[in-house]
């Protein structure tokens, strides 16, 4: 494997992973207020479709997303009529990841809601200040460390994300072909010793990176909290 194609591989997989984030996140976001701020019927129910992706096996979850948005699938039919296909594209392979990486995105998002004071909401509101004003002000400052949490680790989870990708859009070099897929096509070639550690050593840096990332964000606004 030369430098370039290893570029290349690097480069779709942070490609998918940011799509996969950039979708993912407000709508995790959404559901983990839901949770942390709602009390309905159905509410349990919701929770195990949240944590569904973890614990059912990842074939199992590509195969489902293969017959919902695959070409002949009732949503994959109504994407493709406006243009947007996902089977054996870059972008089912985003769509799988987000999917995966989904519980992981929820839950730090949630238990940060819920650890949120909402005595600070109550005050704000009592001196005039607006819902709007109270959520981009008070709440959502106090519970960005939870989103950059759950943000990163859905990251992580989307960079190594191998089952439900290779089952919803195969293995397609230059298209689909992430780090965790390339990793297991040169495990089956007697010569790819040296491009698998490679890119596994790519992959650690990654990870480490985003976790590293993180930590940063996550003092840099608590120090702004303190100030």
């Amino acid at each position: 494997m030369t430098g370039s194609e290893a570029a290349g591989i690097v480069l779709l997989s942070l490609k998918i992973s940011a799509t996969a984030m950039l979708f993912a996140v407000p709508v995790a976001f959404i559901v983990a207020w839901v949770l942390a701020r709602r009390e309905f019927f159905g509410k349990s129910l919701l929770q195990a479709l949240v944590t569904l992706p973890l614990v059912m096996p990842p074939v199992v979850t590509g195969y489902l997303l293969l017959v919902v948005f695959g070409r002949s699938g009732s949503l994959g039919k109504a994407f493709h009529a406006i243009g947007i296909n996902f089977a054996f594209q870059w972008t089912g392979a985003a769509l799988a990841a987000a999917v995966m990486a989904f519980p992981l995105l929820v839950r730090p998002m949630r238990l940060s809601i819920e650890a949120l004071d909402r005595g600070l909401e109550d005050a704000a509101a009592t001196l005039g200040a607006g819902a709007v004003t109270r959520f981009f002000t008070i709440t959502l400052p106090l519970v960005l460390p939870g989103v950059i949490a759950g943000a990163v680790l859905g990251f992580a989870k989307a960079l190594g994300e191998f089952g439900a990708t290779i089952t919803f859009v195969s293995n397609i070099p230059g298209e689909t072909q992430t780090l965790s897929l390339a990793i297991y096509s040169l495990l089956q070639s007697p010569s790819g010793d040296q491009a698998v550690i490679m890119l596994i050593t790519i992959s650690a840096c990654l990870a480490i990176g985003s976790v590293l990332l993180s930590e940063w964000v996550g003092r840099q606004i608590a120090q702004r909290g303190r100030a």
